[in-house]
């Protein structure tokens, strides 16, 4: 596809999406956004990584979710997210949410990790080159980081949203004491946080700091919800329902490990399945649909490796609702996961 006559569905906003509100704010996100995180690094072709930016904003996505080591390697989706807003990207600048986040391993030394002030506002000046930008829409503070005053975290976000450099602040991966704190320093310094982004799908409900309230949480102190991966890297697909197939995530012994796909938690999935089949869905589907049944989720971020895999997880919009016994019989398979009771 050649860039520079990308021309965008006018059709974009004709009610295939539905957008959600964060929070309090004046913002709304597209229930279903992309992340970047794993399929748009240098080992991806370009050609696909702009079609699928493409197809996602063709069907109303806004919202395009990054972060500083996103890649691999490190950087790379930031740079080939830059490549795309260059070449095709740039007049439409003002329809996209665009986020970047600062808070794990990024280059080498003192001042290439966690939350130092010195980290993140560096960080977020490499992002903005990387990504051709001159701001970002919301910048995270990616973890909590317990050897750092919060406060010198928080007013680093401050400080970009005030030198213009970010729109909003944001945080992840905080536990609820913290977040606690986070939501409370950032709104007496005017810089309201926005959103919490947290792990959350069908298996992990704890966002990965063992809360399950994170989410009504964040509502109460007028905060969205924004939830990473939604299919638990792939489990929650019909990927691995036969065994590990050559060339998935867990076969390339990356961030998904073979000791993951327990014997139960086959089980569990092969179950899912079933319910999903009985819908009309697929597992993916179903999955991203039982998400968006909680009114206090804003979105979900998917990652896709292809446009077709985007068009196809976008079919959870059209999901009819869950009946009582359909969700009683979700929390009923998945109950001896730790995460879900």
């Amino acid at each position: 596809m050649n860039g520079s006559a990308y021309s965008p569905s006018p059709g974009r906003y004709d009610g295939c999406m539905a957008y959600r509100r964060c929070g309090s704010s004046g913002v709304l996100l597209p229930e279903i956004s992309l992340g970047l995180w794993h399929n748009f690094g240098t080992a991806v072709p370009f050609s696909n990584a702009m079609e699928t930016v493409h197809a996602a904003f063709d069907n109303g996505i806004t919202h395009f979710d990054l972060a500083n080591n996103y890649g691999p390697p490190p950087g790379s989706a930031e740079e080939t997210f830059g490549r795309i807003i260059r070449r095709s990207l740039a007049p439409y600048r003002d329809e996209l949410f665009i986020s970047s986040k600062a808070g794990y391993d990024m280059w080498q030394g003192p001042y290439g990790n966690w939350g130092s002030r010195k980290y993140l506002t560096a960080s977020l000046d490499q992002s903005l080159k990387r990504m051709n930008l001159d701001y970002v829409d919301v910048f995270y503070s990616h973890r909590y980081d317990p050897q750092t005053p919060l406060e010198e975290t928080m007013q680093a976000l401050v400080d970009a949203v005030r030198q213009g450099k970010a729109l909003y602040a944001g945080i992840s991966n905080y536990p609820r004491e913290a977040a606690a704190r986070a939501f409370k320093y950032l709104s007496e310094h005017d810089t309201p946080c926005l959103l919490y982004q947290g792990r959350f799908n069908i298996f992990d409900r704890g966002g990965r700091v063992d809360d399950p309230s994170l989410i009504q949480f964040a509502a109460e102190n007028g905060v969205g919800f924004i939830a990473f991966s939604p299919l638990d890297q792939g489990l929650l697909t019909d990927r691995y329902l036969n065994g590990i197939p050559a060339g998935s995530r867990m076969s390339e012994g990356g961030s998904l490990k073979e000791s993951a796909l327990t014997a139960e938690k086959l089980s569990q999935i092969r179950a899912l399945n079933e319910l999903a089949a009985s819908r009309g869905q697929s597992l993916a589907e179903m999955s991203l649909a039982w998400i968006l049944s909680r009114r206090q989720v804003t979105s979900v971020i998917v990652g896709a490796s292809s446009a077709a895999q985007l068009r196809k997880n976008l079919g959870a919009l059209s999901s009819p609702p869950f009946t009582e016994e359909e969700l009683r019989r979700i929390d009923e398979i998945c109950s001896s996961t730790p995460t879900c009771r």
